[in-house]
């Protein structure tokens, strides 16, 4: 190992490594400014104000971090040859966890408080996820979990980027260490160069992976690391090469700062929700606030920046990010999920009250402590004690989860012996089944046996149940309207000694029409793919009957633009006729079980809310679900075919009302999806319907 160098040869490696991004660590005011811009972009776009693209304040936050940590990493291994990871990582905990820890404590309590008890377990979850600083990995895999789909926001979704950031921290200076040690090995110093080329190795990367994923997969790009780690990068390496943006001529540096500003507000207003991000996108705002960064590099910056106005909120903006995401959730909850923009705004203002004074009490007293900072271990006591009070919060939320109930309500069977009498207000809440809080849960077996294919997938995987080892085989296909009835289903197989056999897709019907997947707003080909290696798989080997059920579909036409309308229809019905007469022709009975009413509302998340009133609240006419439902669309091609049908509407609808609530049993999980428990009392009437399908009796 080679001996430490004297400080002349200090003096010169920090020149060279660290050089104006070194003196840029300090108090910058335009960068103060330019968080301020960043967060206001934020807040605004989650108050609903006319900034559609206001998300990309994180992509600016994401480059002002990378070029802030990386300015005091290559600083110090410039000045001591090393990097302390010690008292870098207790740096960061003293700035960044006392403040979280006490918005995810507040968090839970609104909770309590505000939010319906539906949602307090997915938030315990959420809180714990996002204590350790990998809630963006658990948003990412929600993102693509069918079962989640429509799922109202957590009160700590904003955490992700923060997780980020964490990550980042985290994993960066461990790089520089190894490059330090590298070099070490080799009887040399580490060298910016070396920095450079370690950072953009990883920065390129990062690039490329945005932006396949952000094509393949939209919303798990969003959220995780390996997509945004390029951001950060980007704002490293104009630290690491800071000593040669400086020596431009000032007025192109500061052209380029006032060309870069206009860049990130170009981005706040021409992006939108859907808008595939990051991918190529994020290079506006990125490219922007690199150049708005470089321009302050050799002066005060752009003046508008440095403004009085923006350095307090430039100061609080971490603690202002913290709280208001919160006050948005909960003021959507109270309005139900359609909150006005006015509603909005006064939550966003009213969080910038507790923000301030996390900001004042909290975040500043505990980042600037004498005592914190004077020692390392203490600072990392009170990282680790912040952690655990996330935890530990969590911990209180899911203890508070009402348990299940161990009743067995009648659910439909008080619709076959007559008792029903409407909607019953004095119904027992707490003896539901399944209990409000685990309304989202209560879903078909498949889900946990890894068959049902999400939207990436094209196999044509089978779950079986019943008696596996029956020569009667009955196969179920389509999409998670078809799912939801493998419960009763594999309950009516198991009774008459039949095979079940599964085939399910999100939001993919039995259908050769080219249709549409909302969730990427693009044709839907992994469906056509499935569809087709589906059909191959039951002309091969045929089972004594298909049972067909699926959504209404949404059909793309020839210009890849979605129908709308009649013209939809007629492309939807004949999509399901052309795939169910191939089988038909073969020879294989195709029998078709109706869609289900969509409700349009989260039904349980709509009871928990309305205790007192749910029977008027929470019950629609029949006329507003039918609208959404697929049932016309099947109807006209089982007719078109000869094929038989049962229509379950009035099994869910009965006397022209949809009530969330049957027979003491809830009838939908969420706005359109029927509970396990409310399909399973459907067994008599599926069975006397199928049996004599199955069998010819």
């Amino acid at each position: 190992m080679p001996s430490p160098p004297d400080l002349a040869e200090r003096d010169v490696a920090a020149r060279a490594v660290a050089g104006p991004a070194a003196r840029a660590r300090g108090f910058r005011r335009d960068v103060q400014g330019l968080r301020a811009v960043a967060v206001a972009l934020v807040l605004a776009f989650h108050a609903g104000l006319p900034v559609p693209g206001g998300f990309v304040g994180v992509d600016v936050f994401f480059v002002v971090s990378g070029f802030l940590i990386t300015g005091l990493i290559a600083d110090e291994v410039a000045r001591t040859g090393r990097l302390r990871l010690g008292r870098f990582y207790a740096r960061r905990a003293r700035r960044l966890l006392p403040a979280a820890a006490l918005t995810l404590t507040a968090v839970v309590v609104a909770t309590l408080v505000w939010l319906p008890v539906t949602r307090w377990r997915e938030i315990a979850g959420d809180v714990v996820a996002t204590a350790l600083y990998v809630v963006n990995w658990r948003l990412a895999d929600r993102s693509v979990d069918y079962l989640a789909e429509g799922a109202a926001a957590s009160p700590v979704q904003h955490f992700w980027s923060l997780a980020v950031e964490e990550q980042f921290y985290v994993v960066w200076p461990l790089l520089v260490v190894a490059l330090v040690a590298l070099a070490r090995m080799r009887g040399k110093r580490v060298t910016r160069r070396a920095l450079v080329v370690g950072v953009a190795v990883v920065a390129w990367a990062s690039v490329l992976w945005s932006v396949t994923l952000t094509g393949l997969d939209p919303a798990r790009a969003y959220f995780v690391t390996t997509t945004r780690v390029w951001e950060l990068a980007a704002g490293a390496l104009l630290a690491l090469l800071a000593h040669r943006v400086v020596r431009a001529p000032a007025g192109l540096l500061r052209a380029g700062g006032w060309a870069g500003l206009a860049m990130i507000l170009l981005a706040a207003v021409l992006l939108d929700g859907g808008t595939p991000f990051p991918g190529t996108a994020a290079l506006l705002p990125v490219g922007g606030t690199v150049l708005v960064l470089a321009a302050g590099l050799a002066g005060p910056g752009l003046r508008p920046l440095t403004a009085g106005v923006l350095q307090p909120v430039g100061a609080a903006s971490y603690s202002l990010y913290l709280w208001h995401w919160p006050a948005v959730v909960v003021a959507t909850s109270l309005a139900e999920g359609e909150p006005s923009t006015r509603a909005l705004v006064i939550a966003v203002l009213v969080s910038v009250v507790p923000a301030v004074a996390s900001y004042r009490f909290v975040e500043r007293p505990l980042h600037t402590s004498a005592r914190l900072r004077a020692s390392t271990s203490r600072s990392a006591l009170l990282g680790v004690a912040c952690t655990l009070v996330g935890v530990l919060a969590a911990a209180g939320l899911l203890r508070a989860v009402p348990s299940t109930s161990d009743a067995a309500p009648p659910g439909a069977q008080v619709l076959r012996d007559g008792t029903w009498r409407g909607p019953d207000q004095g119904t027992d809440l707490d003896a539901l089944v399944p209990a409000l809080a685990d309304a989202t849960q209560d879903v078909a077996d498949l889900y946990d046996q890894d068959c049902h294919q999400d939207a990436h997938g094209t196999a044509p995987d089978a779950c079986t149940f019943g008696d596996p080892a029956s020569g009667t085989v009955v196969a179920l296909v389509g999409d998670s309207h078809a799912g939801q009835w493998q419960p009763p289903l594999a309950q009516i197989a198991q009774a008459e000694g039949w095979r079940l056999d599964t085939y399910t897709k999100g939001s993919c019907g039995l259908t050769s029409a080219r249709t549409w997947l909302g969730t990427t707003d693009a044709p839907y080909t992994a469906c056509g793919e499935w569809n087709d290696a589906v059909l191959a798989h039951l002309l091969a080997d045929p089972p004594d009957v298909v049972v067909v059920s699926s959504n209404r579909a949404e059909v793309v036409g020839a210009d890849d633009e979605r129908l709308t309308g009649a013209s939809e229809d007629r492309a939807a019905v004949a999509g399901l006729t052309a795939s169910w007469s191939r089988l038909q022709a073969a020879g294989v009975p195709v029998v078709v079980l109706g869609d289900t009413p969509w409700v349009g509302i989260d039904a349980p998340e709509c009871v928990a809310q309305h205790t007192d009133d749910w029977a008027t609240a929470c019950t629609l006419p029949v006329d507003v679900p039918a609208r959404r439902s697929g049932v016309a669309q099947q109807r006209a091609a089982a007719d078109a075919l000869g094929l038989p049908m049962l229509d379950v509407t009035d099994l869910m609808c009965p006397d022209g009302t949809c009530p969330p609530i049957i027979g003491g049993v809830l009838v939908w999980r969420d706005a359109d999806h029927v509970t396990a428990s409310y399909a399973r009392s459907l067994v008599p009437d599926l069975r006397d319907w199928l049996a004599p399908l199955v069998t010819g009796r």
